[in-house]
C-alpha cells in the first residue's frame, strides 16, 4: 500500500512530467539532429518551439507523453533504492560519505535505467515524429510496431540500453552525492524564506551539473533510439560508438545539443521537485 508521502511524490511527479515535457520533446529534436546542413534543422531554441507549434500544434509538444506518464509510478519506486544500496552495501561505515552517497546514487540510477528504458525508446521514437499529432500514432501502436519489427532485446524496445544506463548511473551518482553532502554541510536556516532558497539552490546546482555531466549520454541515447540516417540501416548501434561518430562528424559540442532545454528542465525541474515533495509530504503527514 502506497504511504501518504509515496502518493504525494508520485502526484508531483506526474506534474511535473506534464509541465515539463515540451522542453523534453525540443531537447530530443536537438539531439537527433546531424548538423546544420540539413534545410528542416532548427537554428534556435526559439525557432525549434515556433516551428513545432506552427507546424504540428500545441499538442507537438507533448508527443510521447504517455510513455513517461505510465513509467513514473514503478520510476518514483526506484528513486528510494538510494538509501537500500547504502544499506546494503554497508555504506554507513565507509569513511568517505560523498563516494557512498555517489556509489548509492548510481546503483539507483542503473536500477532506474533498466525500468525506464522501453518506455524511453516509444517516447523518443514518437517525439522525432514531425507529423501532425493527430497523424501520428498512439503509444502503443508505436510501442507493437516496435516489438514487431525488431523484437524486445537491443535492437527493439531496449536498444540503446548501454547510453541509458549512463545517462540514468550518471546523473543519479552526481546528483545525489552531491545534493546530500552539500545539504547536509550548509547549516539550514530558521527562516522559512531562506531555508526555501537554501534547498532550492542547492538542488538547482545538482541537477545542473548532473546535466551538464551526463549529457554526451542523452546524446547517443536519442540517437541510438531516434529515426536512423538511411532507413533500414543502422548508423548508430552502441554508445560508445555513437558518441564517437558524433564527435568525429560533428565536432565535440554535438555532444552538447539539447543542453539549454535539459538544463531548464532537470535543473529547476529538480529543484522544485524535492522542495515541492518535502513540504507537501509534510502537509500531508500533518492534515491527512
Amino acid at each position: 500500500m502506497f504511504k501518504k508521502r509515496d502518493l504525494s511524490c508520485l502526484f508531483l511527479g506526474l506534474v511535473e512530467i506534464c509541465l515539463m515535457h515540451p522542453l523534453d520533446v525540443v531537447k530530443t529534436r536537438f539531439q537527433i539532429q546531424r548538423g546544420n546542413s540539413d534545410p528542416t534543422s532548427y537554428k534556435s531554441l526559439g525557432d525549434c518551439f515556433r516551428t513545432i507549434f506552427r507546424n504540428e500544434g500545441i499538442f507537438g509538444f507533448y508527443k510521447g507523453i504517455l510513455p513517461p506518464i505510465v513509467a513514473e509510478t514503478p520510476k518514483r519506486a526506484v528513486k528510494a533504492l538510494p538509501k537500500y544500496y547504502h544499506h546494503v552495501l554497508r555504506l554507513e561505515s565507509c569513511p568517505f560519505p560523498l563516494q557512498a552517497l555517489s556509489v548509492a546514487g548510481l546503483g539507483a540510477g542503473l536500477t532506474e535505467a533498466v525500468v525506464v528504458n522501453p518506455f524511453e525508446v516509444v517516447k523518443v521514437s514518437l517525439q522525432a515524429n514531425r507529423d501532425a499529432f493527430k497523424e501520428q500514432p498512439s503509444s502503443f501502436a508505436q510501442a507493437r510496431r516496435i516489438i514487431k519489427s525488431d523484437g524486445f532485446g537491443l535492437r527493439g524496445l531496449n536498444k540503446g540500453l548501454t547510453s541509458t544506463l549512463g545517462r540514468h548511473g550518471v546523473f543519479n551518482m552526481i546528483y545525489f552525492g552531491f545534493y546530500f553532502n552539500v545539504k547536509d554541510a550548509i547549516p539550514a536556516n530558521p527562516n522559512p524564506t531562506l531555508e526555501f532558497l537554501r534547498k532550492f539552490t542547492i538542488g538547482l546546482v545538482s541537477g545542473t551539473i548532473s546535466s551538464c555531466v551526463n549529457i554526451p549520454f542523452d546524446v547517443a541515447k536519442s540517437r541510438i533510439q531516434g529515426p536512423q540516417p538511411v532507413p533500414g540501416e543502422i548508423k548508430y548501434r552502441t554508445c560508445f560508438q555513437t558518441m564517437a561518430l558524433v564527435y568525429r562528424e560533428e565536432g565535440y559540442l554535438a555532444l552538447y545539443k539539447g543542453l539549454v532545454p535539459k538544463i531548464m528542465r532537470l535543473g529547476p525541474g529538480g529543484a522544485v521537485m524535492l522542495l515541492v515533495y518535502e513540504y507537501v509530504s509534510g502537509w500531508l503527514q500533518r492534515n491527512w
